[in-house]
């Protein structure tokens, strides 16, 4: 039997698959609802004769889809994507997001930037009223910079932690950055502003704040059941 918030994420992923069509360029998420969305994607190569092209937001991803027979390309043969299908930590009624959560925000912001259209995936325990409440906002830095990003995330009242491997090591991303997962207390209150602001810090790479990028929401319930909100509908 499948455990209830797997059914949920699960119900999501292989929905959101319906959304491609042929002759696509896709970009793909990363993440545990991504997986579904690969497994759905493979069947329909398989069994449609789906002709698509997929660039992977992740190394994992990558490998996943290519396990999984799903034919990747690069942004060296493709200009841009018509559509991205991907995953978020949090999801406001504003459709600003906070992702990173496994490490990928980086590329998943390229391609989410590439793209004419974004679907989000999620279960419903995504879903917040503010961000940055219950999960606490990765930032992609250069390893160099580590101690002056950080004094200045704490000139934004945030509170900043090196990322570590349960081994104790540091955990660095496929880009060979680090990640500092940042507090906000009372959350975010301007997603935007404070992306701009965080853009303009030298030795960030990325931030997880991912604002007017999303375009369908997917939501998996527990039940298997799914609903759909477009945003500005």
């Amino acid at each position: 039997m499948i455990p209830r918030v797997s059914q949920a994420k699960r119900a999501a992923g292989r929905r959101a698959a319906e959304y491609v069509i042929d002759g696509m360029n896709v970009g793909l998420g990363t993440g545990s609802t991504i997986f579904y969305t690969l497994e759905r994607l493979a069947e329909r190569v398989e069994k449609e004769h789906l002709s698509i092209r997929g660039i992977p937001t992740s190394e994992d991803t990558e490998r996943k889809a290519l396990d999984m027979g799903i034919p990747l390309t690069s942004f060296a043969e493709v200009d841009s994507l018509d559509l991205t299908i991907d995953g978020a930590d949090e999801i406001d009624p504003s459709f600003h997001m906070i992702k990173g959560g496994g490490g990928a925000l980086l590329r998943e912001k390229i391609v989410a930037a590439a793209s004419q259209r974004e679907v989000i995936v999620v279960d419903r325990s995504k879903l917040v009223d503010r961000l940055g409440l219950k999960f606490l906002l990765p930032i992609e830095i250069v390893p160099f910079a580590r101690h002056n990003v950080t004094r200045w995330l704490e000139h934004l009242e945030a509170q900043p932690s090196l990322r570590m491997h349960a081994e104790g090591e540091t955990y660095l991303t496929d880009n060979g950055n680090e990640i500092l997962d940042c507090a906000f207390p009372g959350g975010i209150a301007d997603p935007a502003e404070l992306e701009r602001r965080l853009a303009g810090i030298p030795g960030i790479v990325e931030n997880g704040l991912f604002v007017d990028l999303c375009h369908v929401l997917v939501i998996g319930d527990e039940s298997g059941e799914v609903e759909v909100r477009e945003k500005g509908r």
